[in-house]
């Protein structure tokens, strides 16, 4: 078999092998075999160098690739005066040139726009030293990432967090001073399935609660830029469902277990859920009914200090009640947001939410990252805000 050589652009040839070349016979002419195997003895050489050198060029080297990341993570540490959080994740890409390069991905928290602004120079210089080319990508609010690339092989994404200023709720009205008008707490759950649903939840610029479940691919990191923008991170606890026709996780709490098989299964969901200061329970209609698993898993909350919110998918739980007596700080939801999935339903539930709020001083809402309910939570928050409504964190209600 004959090998062959893909060489890119032309190849220039030393004068005399191109006069050999112009002079050989035609296709249909005798050949010379003494002056065709010159020709090759001489040309195949430079053929196999521009082979080599094609290669050699595909991809970045990993050496490379990791010296670069030092220097981004150094520069943030130093304009931070070591106070940036960072968090590096490898991640293998496709490539149209063949193999699987890696590039590394980037989560650098810093502390406030100005410190964002002279990284974001600090990167040019990086780029242009290594020979890289830098191009932002999507930015949203608190967000911005940019890529690196050799070529067109991409190196690093570097997502730059700076948690949001906006925190404070609108200045209220002298009337909703005077009077207040309650705390509500929003939990966002099902956080892990769409990275971009997820992105859009952390960019609202008011405190939530976001819920992650663990052991998806994007659960650590999401979990990690929620922390870094400022919100709070609550596992979404998998339990078994009274339903056999819904989808299970691979991986929940089911009746039967016995305490060692409860300690060691959230264990590992803590594991891929980082700065997670509770839990609320994802599906568990059959689960939080059953005394016996609730019995075993409410002294492991309380070893490692997690509160426990319960999303009350069942009428007959015991959860709470279970909670509170084995001395695990407890709340209930009282508000589904969006189990009508339009805007208008989210905008009257919210509506309910902030009656009860006022009624009660406090209460929990929980929603999904549904278009809709994205939408409705930047719209009318702000509005609840300006009569008096204190957005929360969970942690602040729970008893």
């Amino acid at each position: 078999m004959r090998a062959r050589f893909n060489v890119p652009g032309p190849i220039f040839l030393d004068p005399e092998i191109r006069t050999s070349i112009s002079s050989l016979p035609q296709q249909t002419g005798r050949r010379n075999p003494l002056r065709a195997g010159r020709i090759a003895f001489c040309v195949l050489p430079i053929l196999f160098c521009l082979f080599i050198c094609g290669c050699a060029k595909k991809n970045p080297a990993k050496g490379d690739l990791r010296s670069v990341t030092t220097e981004i993570v150094g520069a943030a540490q130093k304009i931070t005066n070591n106070k940036s959080r960072t968090l590096v994740r490898p991640q293998v890409q496709s490539s149209s040139r063949g193999g699987s390069p890696t590039f590394d991905d980037i989560y650098i928290s810093l502390p406030g726009p100005m410190q964002a602004a002279a990284f974001e120079e600090t990167l040019k210089t990086i780029a242009r030293r290594h020979g890289l080319s830098v191009t932002s990508g999507w930015a949203s609010a608190g967000v911005t990432r940019f890529d690196y690339s050799l070529g067109a092989v991409r190196t690093h994404s570097i997502h730059v967090i700076v948690p949001i200023a906006a925190r404070n709720p609108a200045p209220a009205t002298p009337a909703a001073q005077k009077n207040g008008a309650g705390e509500l707490a929003i939990i966002i759950d099902d956080i892990g399935y769409d990275r971009a649903a997820a992105d859009a939840v952390i960019a609202l610029p008011f405190p939530l609660t976001v819920s992650v479940l663990p052991h998806l691919p994007v659960s650590s990191e999401i979990a990690e830029e929620a922390f870094g923008r400022g919100d709070e991170v609550l596992l979404h606890l998998p339990m078994q469902s009274e339903s056999e026709s819904v989808k299970a996780e691979e991986i929940e709490l089911r009746v039967g277990m016995d305490p060692a098989q409860v300690s060691s299964a959230v264990a590992g969901m803590l594991g891929t859920v980082p700065h997670a200061v509770g839990v609320n329970n994802h599906q568990g209609s059959r689960a939080t009914s059953d005394a016996a698993l609730m019995q075993a898993l409410m002294p492991v909350l309380r070893e490692r200090g997690l509160f426990f919110i319960d999303s009350r998918t069942e009428a007959k739980t015991v959860a709470y009640d279970i909670a509170k007596r084995d001395g695990v700080r407890a709340a209930s939801r009282k508000v589904f947001l969006d189990d009508v999935p339009t805007r208008a339903a989210v905008v009257a539930q919210l509506e309910l939410a902030a009656r009860d709020a006022a009624r009660d001083g406090f209460t929990i809402a929980i929603g999904h990252p549904r278009p809709a309910t994205i939408a409705a939570l930047a719209g009318e928050v702000p509005r609840l805000e300006s009569r008096g409504i204190r957005l929360v964190f969970a942690s602040e209600v729970v008893k």
